[in-house]
């Protein structure tokens, strides 16, 4: 199945009538739409997943849930959608923390945070996705090894706005 994303110019405008195409090159000047959230629990645990172990960084932890915004789709429902699929947390109220540009990657990544008070052994993992999951404090994401980790940018993200 084909994936389609909106292009977006480095400022997270839609540019109008350019249709990107999942695993295609992606135009000089044109982004995709990458929503990450990271889950925090009520009772100040964080929620770590495996990925998958033929993904790219697989076996690696990752601090957030996320993917590809689609074609049309907003990012606030980007982001409930990708939440939904690789955790099963629903209807939560996501709060925007950072956007950042990856030039290198042609991605645009806006950040977002869920804390939740959902039942911490319902996790379902989406297939293909990630293999396990954990909760941790932050003690624990203070003191991993980054090394461990799929993306270092959303644990500095952690560090950096004390969350």
């Amino acid at each position: 199945m084909i994936e389609l994303w909106d292009a977006y110019d480095n400022k997270f405008n839609r540019i109008p009538n350019i249709i990107l195409v999942r695993g295609e090159p992606i135009p000089d000047g044109a982004y995709h739409l990458v929503c990450e959230i990271i889950v925090k629990h009520t009772d100040n645990t964080y929620l770590l997943m495996r990925r998958d172990r033929k993904k790219h960084r697989g076996g690696m932890w990752e601090l957030t849930a996320g993917g590809a915004a689609l074609k049309g789709e907003p990012p606030l429902m980007a982001a409930n959608r990708e939440l939904k699929e690789e955790t099963g947390i629903e209807s939560q109220t996501l709060k925007e923390m950072k956007r950042i540009v990856h030039e290198k990657h042609q991605s645009l990544y806006i950040e977002y945070l869920c804390v939740t008070n959902c039942k911490k052994d319902a996790i379902t993992l989406q297939e293909g996705e990630t293999i396990e999951y954990k909760w941790v404090d932050r003690n624990f994401l203070l003191e991993i090894d980054e090394q461990e980790m799929a993306a270092e940018r959303t644990l500095q993200l952690m560090k950096e706005l004390g969350i």
